[in-house]
């Protein structure tokens, strides 16, 4: 890592783009923290299962037979085939697809095909499955590869002051919130886009002009990112007649508003006055990333909705817009959608790195600092193992 002449800690070009700097992270970040799984309604009964890839490790939760829940790495015990897909529910056993050797839903092996011929005095104790941690917070599912994790309160407790001041475990998720996308930029870049205040005004300028975007509070807790700022003045006026949603409640009405932290190493929270978000970050590639986002409401009827959406729709024509007067189809730039605005300047940023041309230029004293912050915890990360 270089040093700015403005005092900017710079991660290496190659941070972005190499394979190895890549095949490190996923070693020393992401198989080494807590990764989101789900939402605790995922798993409601014995037998159903979600996955979750965390760093080199897939790992799924699955709820035994006592209902508790348990994690376990992917891993047949055999020949290491993965065991299960993404999300599912087995039946009351987990069976390899490659030679049927099966492991009750507590990870222990029970049957192994021929067992006396091919396995003479087999120990199907010492078989089975590698366990890892689970843990639930907030009402989200987490997993960590090390069955003695360090603990996920000791984990998030230092930042969780600085969340909003509702319970999303007491929200309801909308399918209409749920939308996947895949990026052609390096994972940093995705959040570096996500925690950079001086964006907000200029590539937002018509899109969350909702917000106030000069009363920003932000700052690392730790190795994790917390954000609020406050509703601009003309929906903050308003913001019971106007808001497009049901308001959550439990807000007081002066700290209305956007929380977004970002926790380490790529999961944000899109916590606001009437929505709360999951923003993961799945790195697949140097120069690729899957971000997943999953959206909960307040638990209103369908009129209530209906209702507001009614309600607002002339003043959001009135104060919501477009950053370029272009075709919507084919201009992200002039689709009105903050989430399109974003993956375009992430995506264009990491085309400009492949370019001999490249260098990083100044960085703004206040609205980048979160970006350069950032560098340094992952920079921290990468020279030592934690």
């Amino acid at each position: 890592m270089s040093t700015h002449s403005n005092g900017m800690p710079v991660l290496p070009k190659e941070a972005y783009t190499s394979q190895e700097w890549f095949d490190r992270e996923q070693a020393l970040i992401f198989s080494k923290t807590w990764a989101l799984a789900g939402f605790q309604e995922d798993i409601t009964e014995p037998g159903q299962y979600i996955s979750v890839q965390a760093g080199l490790n897939n790992i799924f939760i699955v709820m035994g037979r006592d209902h508790r829940l348990r994690a376990f790495h992917n891993i047949c015990r055999h020949r290491g085939t993965q065991l299960l897909r993404a999300e599912g529910k087995t039946q009351k056993a987990i069976t390899c697809p490659y030679h049927d050797w099966t492991y009750d839903l507590e990870g222990n092996l029970i049957s192994v095909p021929e067992q006396e011929k091919e396995f003479p005095g087999i120990d199907l104790s010492c078989n089975g499955l590698k366990k890892a941690s689970v843990d639930i917070w907030r009402g989200m599912l987490w997993v960590h590869p090390d069955e003695n994790a360090p603990s996920i309160v000791n984990w998030f407790g230092d930042v969780e002051p600085y969340l909003a001041p509702y319970d999303p475990a007491g929200l309801i998720e909308t399918e209409e919130g749920y939308s996947k996308h895949e990026i052609k930029a390096n994972w940093k870049i995705i959040v570096e886009n996500y925690i950079d205040g001086y964006h907000l005004a200029h590539l937002h300028s018509h899109t969350l002009n909702m917000y106030d975007h000069s009363k920003i509070e932000c700052e690392f807790i730790g190795p994790h990112f917390a954000f609020w700022e406050p509703l601009a003045d003309f929906y903050a006026a308003e913001v019971e007649k106007v808001t497009p949603m049901p308001l959550i409640p439990g807000i007081p009405k002066d700290r209305m508003g956007a929380w977004v932290p970002m926790l380490f190493p790529g999961i944000g929270l899109g916590e606001s006055e009437n929505s709360w978000s999951t923003f993961h970050i799945t790195p697949v590639a140097p120069d690729r990333s899957i971000v997943e986002i999953r959206t909960r409401v307040a638990n209103e009827s369908t009129w209530a909705f209906t209702k507001a959406a009614m309600a607002s729709a002339s003043f959001w024509d009135k104060h919501l817009g477009t950053k370029y007067n272009g075709d919507p189809n084919v201009d992200p730039m002039s689709s009105g959608d903050f989430m399109l605005e974003d993956i375009y300047a992430c995506e264009q940023q990491q085309k400009s790195l492949q370019s001999p041309y490249f260098e990083h230029g100044p960085s703004s004293k206040h609205g980048e600092k979160p970006v350069r912050d950032h560098q340094s915890v992952v920079a921290k990360w990468m020279e030592s193992d934690q």
